[in-house]
């Protein structure tokens, strides 16, 4: 994902209260709109900015003098700054309707210079207004436009839809020796569909999904008459790209997991998702196949994943038993991606500022 999440904000109605007279603002009559300073610190804490467009119909003529506009004006963002809230950019249309500029909303010609300037990220960028025109420059920006007051929509339910987006992706992987198809859906259990073609890896891939709290769906149609190493290798390359690229920014996560027993083995697993491809192993399984998967790809398939996910991953396992000693493993991964995974809160969980 690239570009800046960039939030389009509407003035009138949208941040303040419409004043009684449309071309009369008064500092002792600035209303904030409700929940509008504790929805717009949530969207700041997760990564998004502020730019303000908004019309103000004759500004600057007799009819309505700079003066009465700029007062109120600098004193609503002086009660946005003391609450933390500030706009990289403001851009103010001081046309009429009738006057059919190139710069009045929902054209976009306010905006011309900024776009070409900076980068967005189409997908999670909007505007937001309350009215149709606030919609149309959103269309003919190519972002999401979210209506105030539309079907009971309030800054509460704007914050939680742009905070709360699904965690999902679906990455396809094709060469000479494999075809596969891998979905992923974080924030939902269960529903898992897999076929490798080799019935044991299939169950591990299942104990990975299922400890660790997501849905998988995958599908590999690999070159099994040669061996089983390509298969192995490239569903660890396509499920560890699903679940980077589900994660997103990675804003909220856990990020760190550890742990776990079973019978007389032992598994001891860290995990941190951290950018940084890294992959330990220690321990030996005692022989050579479990099922149709030789062991030597166990420690392939977790060296693969740890590159695609660009997650650190250390294993160490312990046991008699090779089916266990394997099992373990997967169910200890699952076990470990769960709490990191898992959604937390809205800050970046690292001192650098990205992982």
């Amino acid at each position: 994902m690239s570009g800046q999440r960039i939030l389009f904000v509407d003035r009138d109605g949208t941040l303040i209260e419409e004043p009684a007279d449309e071309q009369v603002d008064r500092i002792d009559k600035v209303r904030l709109v409700p929940g509008v300073i504790p929805a717009l610190l949530r969207l700041k804490a997760a990564g998004y900015r502020f730019v303000l467009v908004s019309n103000q119909d004759g500004l600057g003529t007799e009819s309505f003098p700079e003066a009465d506009f700029r007062g109120p004006h600098q004193h609503m963002r002086a009660l946005f700054a003391s609450q933390g809230i500030t706009f990289d950019e403001e851009f103010i249309c001081p046309h009429f309707e009738a006057d059919r500029c190139a710069c009045r909303k929902p054209a976009t010609g306010l905006l011309t210079r900024y776009l070409a300037a900076n980068t967005l990220d189409l997908e999670h960028s909007a505007v937001i207004g309350d009215r149709e025109t606030d919609v149309r420059l959103a269309q003919a920006i190519g972002v999401p436009g979210l209506r105030l007051g539309e079907d009971g929509l309030d800054w509460d339910g704007i914050a939680h839809r742009l905070c709360t987006r699904p965690r999902r992706a679906s990455v396809s992987r094709n060469t000479r020796e494999t075809r596969i198809t891998a979905e992923v859906d974080l924030d939902r259990e269960g529903g898992h569909r897999i076929a490798t073609g080799i019935g044991f890896f299939d169950h591990m891939l299942e104990q990975i999904a299922t400890h660790g709290g997501f849905s998988l769906r995958l599908a590999c149609d690999g070159d099994l008459h040669v061996d089983e190493h390509h298969s192995v290798e490239d569903v660890a390359l396509a499920l560890g790209e699903a679940i980077r690229e589900a994660l997103g920014d990675k804003r909220g996560i856990g990020r760190f997991g550890f742990v776990l027993p079973m019978d007389e083995a032992q598994a001891r697993i860290a995990l941190d998702l951290s950018g940084r491809p890294y992959f330990v192993f220690r321990g030996t399984f005692p022989r050579e196949r479990v099922g149709a998967l030789p062991t030597e790809m166990v420690t392939h398939f977790f060296r693969s994943l740890a590159d695609a996910l660009r997650a650190t991953l250390h294993i160490e396992v312990e046991g008699d038993n090779a089916h266990h000693m394997v099992e373990i493993c997967f169910k200890g991964l699952g076990r470990t991606l769960r709490p990191a995974l898992r959604i937390e809160g809205d800050a970046l969980p690292s001192s650098k500022g990205t992982l």
